[in-house]
């Protein structure tokens, strides 16, 4: 069954990869391709975040979840603070900011996810952002 999980990753990645060469995201063509994939870059790693948080609030009792819960509202007006403003002529995001700040939030929640599994998890280290 591994091998076939496996086979299953591999031929997902390369799919993936595919997808990303054909959308000209190897070598960008234009400022909209260039958009194109750091936005699918964004979601991919966004969804992540998202399912590795998931999974963590199961882990935890239900004040560590309020705990992480605040924690992670916290970071989400950090990022859009950083990473995003408007104007009178629009919205606009930095994307490149968006996925580093995400994916740096992504480790942080896997770390904590391996540490519950671990060690027990830590409020103090939940609050964190």
């Amino acid at each position: 069954m591994n091998k076939k999980l496996l086979g299953g990753v591999a031929m997902m990645a390369c799919l993936l990869a595919g997808g990303a060469q054909a959308a000209g995201c190897g070598k960008p063509r234009n400022a909209f391709d260039t958009v194109y994939c750091a936005g699918n870059l964004f979601s991919q790693t966004d969804k992540s975040l998202n399912q590795t948080y998931g999974e963590l609030r199961k882990q935890l009792t239900p004040d560590q979840q309020n705990t992480l819960k605040q924690s992670q509202l916290a970071w989400i007006k950090s990022r859009d603070e950083q990473c995003s403003r408007e104007d009178s002529t629009g919205y606009f995001v930095n994307l490149d900011c968006a996925v580093t700040m995400t994916q740096t939030r992504l480790d942080f929640l896997k770390e904590r996810q391996r540490e519950c599994s671990s060690t027990g998890c830590e409020a103090g280290k939940l609050s964190q952002q």
